[in-house]
């Protein structure tokens, strides 16, 4: 059976959906591919995000922010589950997804809007990490039956609502 394919989304694909595709992509075992985009991608990696990544052990010269333009076009990888993270990205008019995945909203706040000094801007981004890792290991344990068809969607939104 091929991997579960993740696409993360938020408006600037600077920090939030970075974090998840670096967490996926370290956690999923394999089981899963996770990338990630925006809706108005800023062209950049926030720097502690980049921090973060590498921390992880991801090879951050792969990462980069990116249009989800991307996903949408013939001969994109096919993807199972789309999910936001931003709320501005999950009210947005998205693409036409080929393959029709499945979609839940993993709404986090944006540390890259948080102000003040090193350390509470490093604190805002932990906070972010946290909230995905929590999401994405209860992703990750979902036998395949939870994953499939119909139930897929209902799987995902119940991960959001059961961190908030």
């Amino acid at each position: 059976m091929r991997p579960y394919h993740v696409l993360f989304l938020c408006t600037g694909n600077s920090a939030r959906s970075i974090l998840a595709e670096t967490l996926l992509n370290a956690l999923g075992g394999g089981r899963f591919v996770a990338y990630s985009a925006g809706s108005h991608p800023s062209g950049q990696v926030q720097p502690l995000a980049a921090e973060i990544a590498a921390e992880l052990g991801c090879d951050i010269s792969r990462l980069r922010s990116k249009s989800w333009d991307e996903f949408a076009v013939p001969g994109a990888p096919a993807m199972d589950f789309i999910i936001t993270v931003c709320d501005s990205a999950a009210g947005e008019s998205c693409p036409l997804w080929p393959g029709h995945p499945a979609t839940a909203h993993w709404g986090v706040p944006d540390p890259v809007t948080v102000t003040g000094d090193e350390v509470a801007r490093h604190a805002a981004f932990r906070a972010a990490l946290l909230t995905l890792r929590r999401r994405v290991e209860l992703l990750i344990a979902l036998p395949d039956a939870r994953l499939d068809g119909l139930t897929a969607r209902a799987s995902l939104q119940a991960i959001a609502e059961a961190t908030r």
